[in-house]
């Protein structure tokens, strides 16, 4: 009977096991063949790449990118017993007023945006909020129609970038602006004006990061030879030749002056003269890319180069270096001034200090119109068209900026005519840009060679390789011999002459002043343009400077509107060292200014 019943247990056993293996069996089998989601091994990793800055010589950061982020929250998620504490420290982590953020939480049920532009820091400071928000139970799971229960809480998500000016005005408007352009839900930013333009494909990010990859059991890459990883190549690095505090001193001196005349603008260049690289460019009229007002549209062009004028007394050197490369003229030849008053045909040219006879370098030295137009008939119209389209005239200036005019000349048919070449040679019926002029002028500083203008100097990678940038071969203008002669007469000019004003003993300093009416409809009104071109040397340093003032109405002679900016600049220069006056010569000059004292 025992041994019956203890059978009968063994049976029962097998029978449970052998039903539980034929179940484990069958879940097995289940799970083999019925199609089910298997959790993915692979993980993926983006970053998008960012628009390259804008340096400085000395290194300081003018233009640059941060990323924005957006923080995204859905309000069915947000328990609303806890609701007003969501509020309070929402506004407090980002700075947004907690009315707004109750007004946009009420505006829709599901994901409401709170902010589009949230900083890095900001972002990094909301994340951690989202974790606290989430171990405090402000966020509720709910359910959807299907059943399917839903706790998102708060996102921060990557959404785009923006461009930050940390110096505001500075360097505008040849620094140019961006816009923003929206691309599957990101923001990228371009150029559209200035530097920001011109280098917009230098500056533009070149590849995004993107690392697909195995995942180890903490979701973390595990990057091997069949990991498919891309590297983030961000846009080039702009460095410019100007250094921040020069360009900041240069702009204090336009800014100053240009109340004083109540002008409308004043344009500044410096140029190294070997080199042709910028080291300052200024305008009186900024503006704060980041915030650009209506009122400020009139300043958003870079009037160095794209505001063209006829340009007055100032390209009467020019006419005078092609007569005497040429051996049209000898500097001490004699010309006849008519008492100041000159009738040409229908024409009577008038200057402004009478001459009975004067020698050819002192036509430029007073700034004689009746001289140079005179000298200039010696030219025929080709050799005057050649000659002025030599100097760079009609033609690009080369600088690394957008949108250039190049300004206009008559034609050789038009300049073989005795009444254009008389008043094409002190600056009327031509239109140039400052940049042009300063780039003609530049020849007589650098033994007669031609060179372009640069704003930049090179261009950097994300490892610090330099891209330099593509400089233009001189081009010899004039012979040394002229460019010598040119630049001496140039000097006897600022010691003699309309430019007495730019004197700095201890400096070789020489230029031309120019005033020219401004035609307004057709005609010829009572409003100018003055300019100050000339040249800034010292036994080491050779500098061109052109200064252009649009409109003064407090006075109009270049002597005394457009050559005071070009001394307060050469002052600023000395000061940051760029030009160091000789103490001997300095020291002779004063001493011949010193009153006599007799016993």
């Amino acid at each position: 009977m025992r041994h019956t019943n203890k059978s009968k247990k063994i049976l029962a056993l097998f029978l449970v096991l052998m039903f539980g293996f034929v179940i484990f069996l069958t879940v097995m089998l289940y799970t083999a063949l019925h199609e089910r989601d298997i959790p993915s091994i692979y993980s993926e990793d983006n970053s998008k790449a960012q628009r390259g800055s804008i340096i400085s010589a000395d290194g300081f950061h003018i233009a640059t990118t941060q990323k924005l982020y957006k923080a995204v929250v859905n309000t069915r998620n947000i328990d609303p017993d806890k609701e007003e504490l969501f509020i309070q420290l929402f506004s407090i982590y980002s700075g947004l007023d907690p009315q707004e953020i109750r007004q946009r939480l009420h505006t829709r049920k599901g994901s409401v945006t709170l902010s589009y532009h949230i900083s890095p820091k900001e972002a990094m400071y909301l994340k951690t909020l989202a974790f606290e928000l989430r171990r405090l139970g402000v966020f509720v799971e709910y359910e959807t129609a299907n059943g399917q229960r839903v706790l998102q809480g708060l996102n921060i998500i990557e959404s785009g970038e923006a461009r930050k000016y940390p110096y505001g005005k500075l360097l505008t408007p040849l620094l140019g602006y961006p816009r923003k352009i929206e691309e599957e839900g990101y923001t990228r930013v371009y150029g559209i004006k200035g530097l920001e333009k011109f280098f917009d494909e230098e500056l533009n990010p070149q590849q995004n990061k993107t690392q697909k990859a195995l995942r180890d059991v903490n979701g973390y890459l595990i990057l091997n030879k069949q990991s498919d990883v891309k590297r983030q190549i961000n846009g080039l690095t702009v460095k410019l030749n100007i250094p921040v505090m020069f360009q900041t001193r240069v702009e204090a001196v336009t800014d100053k002056i240009k109340e004083q005349l109540q002008a409308d603008e004043i344009i500044a260049t410096v140029m190294d003269s070997k080199s042709g690289k910028i080291i300052a460019l200024a305008s009186s009229n900024r503006f704060d890319p980041s915030h650009i007002r209506t009122s400020d549209y009139p300043s958003l062009n870079t009037n160095a180069i794209e505001y063209s004028y006829e340009p007055g007394s100032v390209i009467k050197p020019i006419i005078f270096a092609l007569l005497l490369d040429r051996g049209l003229i000898n500097p001490y030849d004699m010309v006849n001034g008519h008492n100041g008053r000159f009738t040409m045909g229908r024409k009577t040219i008038v200057d402004e200090h009478a001459f009975s006879m004067i020698s050819a370098e002192d036509v430029l030295v007073h700034s004689s119109n009746i001289g140079i137009a005179q000298l200039a008939q010696k030219l025929n119209g080709a050799e005057y068209t050649e000659g002025l389209k030599r100097f760079g005239f009609t033609h690009f200036s080369g600088i690394d900026l957008p949108y250039e005019k190049r300004g206009s000349i008559p034609s050789s048919a038009q300049l073989n005519n005795y009444l254009y070449k008389a008043i094409t040679s002190y600056g009327y019926g031509m239109r140039a840009n400052v940049m042009q002029i300063v780039k003609a002028y530049n020849v007589f500083n650098n033994n007669g060679k031609l060179v372009n203008p640069m704003v930049v100097e090179a261009l950097y990678d994300d490892n610090g390789r330099m891209i330099p940038m593509q400089v233009q071969s001189p081009v010899q203008v004039i012979s040394p011999a002229t460019a010598e002669r040119m630049k001496q007469i140039l000097i006897k000019t600022v010691n003699e002459g309309t430019g007495i004003g730019a004197k700095t003993p201890g400096l070789e300093v020489g230029g031309k002043t120019g005033t020219a009416h401004i035609a307004k409809k057709g005609k010829y009104v009572n409003s100018y343009h003055t300019s100050f071109i000339g040249f800034a040397n010292d036994s080491t340093h050779a500098y061109t400077i052109g200064i252009a003032v649009i409109e003064p109405r407090t006075v109009y002679f270049a002597s005394i509107t457009a050559v005071p900016v070009f001394k307060g600049i050469v002052d600023v220069m000395i000061e940051e060292k760029l030009l160091k006056p000789d103490p001997i010569a300095a020291a002779a000059a004063t001493n011949a200014l010193a009153p006599i004292h007799h016993p």
